[in-house]
């Protein structure tokens, strides 16, 4: 039951203004910007905003150079790790979220913004963050669909940014200074998932 007093009645002109807005010709509406509420950077993603609570703005590349991507293992289920992402109160996020069962891909933040997801400032406004649902201690998680599905991912931002498909610049959440993150765990198939990050 809603307890909320309602809110301001619309007013005619209000209500007429909008219907006038509704029959205009597209033609004459500003064009939508990239990376406008909605569309995605990666082709095959789905749109799963996170709140606007739980990242920065920006317009990266050009106000932090992108040159990371970093790993990440949910420690909850997908929808779980969605949940949280649109909870205001969470202050955290990452920009993709990756479905175990069939590598299905969520895009929570554009990539032009800065997620909160390495709990390090400097990386964060460095790096792509990728969360993959699941647990470090159940491999089970680590399908095949997931691998091949995050490493196409993860190919297709090494390629937008220039980034170089190596260890160095493609990391685990555990790689970043100050964390106290284990993931994505001793169980994730580092050597697979390059190959695969290389050849997608």
């Amino acid at each position: 039951m809603d307890t909320n007093p309602p809110g301001p009645q619309l007013s005619r002109r209000r209500i007429l203004r909008g219907a006038a807005l509704a029959a205009a010709p597209y033609a004459l509406l500003p064009a939508a910007r990239a990376g406008a509420e909605g569309t995605v950077d990666y082709p095959s993603a789905e749109w799963q905003p996170a709140s606007t609570g739980n990242y920065t703005s920006s317009d990266r590349p050009a106000a932090y150079d992108i040159d990371r991507v970093i790993i990440h293992v949910t420690q909850e289920t997908y929808p779980d790790t969605l949940a949280i992402f649109q909870n205001p109160q969470k202050k955290v996020s990452a920009h993709y979220v990756i479905r175990s069962a069939d590598g299905h891909v969520a895009q929570c933040v554009h990539e032009a913004d800065i997620a909160w997801h390495a709990g390090n400032w400097d990386y964060n406004t460095r790096s792509i963050g990728i969360e993959h649902e699941g647990w470090v201690d159940q491999p089970a998680y680590f399908t095949n669909a997931l691998y091949e599905q995050s490493a196409k991912l993860t190919a297709a931002i090494c390629a937008t940014y220039g980034i170089p498909k190596d260890r160095d610049h493609v990391i685990g959440h555990y790689q970043v200074p100050g964390t106290d993150h284990t993931d994505p765990g001793p169980n994730w198939d580092w050597v697979r998932y390059l190959n695969l990050v290389n050849f997608a």
